[in-house]
């Protein structure tokens, strides 16, 4: 395996263009100072070598970071309505105001326009590291921000995000306690309405709920993939309850389906938790709001966004930032989870 390159840093940028160290700083901090000759000099030099300065250190050495970056793949109407991303980012921005710092919010299309964007961020020195979020196998974001030199923190499973520092839940092992407890109730035909299977917790979740019914000897496991937004989970839920094995339970993988699948039961005829029980994901608000209210597994999605947020000011400021989880989500009954019909 061939030794990765060397980086290039100001000190090369100074020796090809012949100048000092202090000067490099002069030209990108666009202070006086220098000559228009020398400042252009300086710049040619960068390009050639492919340098870009490291903001990050030039912030923090002034104790302040202008910003951090965050791109979400989601529809800008769907990211408006779904809980747990309006959590996430007010956790984020709790440790921001702390650090006079701003959030840089963007939505893209796909994770081909999210290497680019990042690219551009770091490169325009308009972020001091960014967050990321949504993993897939093979995620192309790892390599290219190894490649780009931007400090970044991954909201994923480290069997996804790489060499990156990672923040996660352990999902998988709220996915088989959910099971589980349903199981105690009595339900054999459980099943779960889950996100995209190209979404990396996606795959974990579903592993994990196959694997556990199969463990507890349980009826086939029947999940359906679909989108996270209310109309997809109730098409989702129609499809479960009109099959000829009809589930008696069903885990959510957000809330916002989990309200969706209650009201297609409702328009069903069905009485919940009488007939049907519903177990949702994240427990938001909209979980003590419905009728009867959602059992759910828990978790602080608040706190979540301000530990992913402090591990980045900690890879920003050099320390020891290391991969680590979250407290796991945890089942919270409400009268939504109840014995199946006898």
């Amino acid at each position: 395996m061939s030794a990765p390159p060397a980086r290039i840093t100001i000190k090369d940028v100074a020796a090809r263009a012949g100048v000092s160290k202090g000067a490099v700083s002069l030209a990108f901090n666009r202070r006086p100072g220098l000559s228009e000759a020398t400042r252009e000099r300086i710049f040619a030099a960068a390009r050639e070598l492919g340098w870009e300065p490291n903001l990050s250190a030039r912030s923090l050495s002034n104790q302040r970071v202008d910003a951090v970056g965050l791109a979400i793949c989601r529809p800008a109407r769907l990211l408006g309505l779904e809980p747990f991303y309006m959590e996430f980012i007010s956790g984020i921005e709790s440790v921001l105001t702390e650090h006079s710092c701003s959030l840089l919010l963007r939505l893209v299309r796909d994770l081909d326009e999210e290497v680019a964007l990042q690219a551009r961020w770091w490169r325009g020195r308009q972020v001091a590291g960014s967050i990321l979020v949504d993993f897939h196998e093979g995620d192309p974001r790892v390599p290219a921000l190894k490649d780009l030199g931007l400090p970044a923190v991954a909201v994923g499973h480290p069997s996804l995000t790489g060499d990156l520092v990672s923040v996660w839940t352990d999902d998988a092992t709220a996915v088989a306690q959910a099971v589980r407890y349903l199981a105690a109730l009595g339900h054999r035909r459980i099943a779960r309405v889950g996100g995209p299977l190209s979404l990396g917790h996606s795959g974990i979740r579903s592993a994990s709920f196959a694997s556990t019914m199969a463990e507890l000897g349980l009826d086939e496991a029947q999940q359906i993939a679909t989108g996270f937004a209310g109309e997809e989970g109730a098409r989702a839920t129609r499809t479960l309850l009109l099959s000829a094995r009809r589930p008696t339970a069903i885990l959510y993988d957000n809330d916002i389906m989990a309200v969706a699948g209650a009201a297609v039961a409702a328009e069903m005829g069905l009485s919940v938790p009488q007939d049907l029980s519903l177990l949702a994901w994240d427990d938001s608000q909209l979980c003590r709001l419905t009728h009867p209210t959602l059992s759910a597994m828990s978790h602080d999605v608040h706190g979540f966004g301000a530990e992913v947020a402090r591990t980045l000011f900690a890879v920003l400021a050099g320390e020891e930032a290391v991969s680590h989880q979250v407290p796991t989500p945890a089942l919270t009954p409400r009268g939504s989870t109840a014995p199946p019909p006898a």
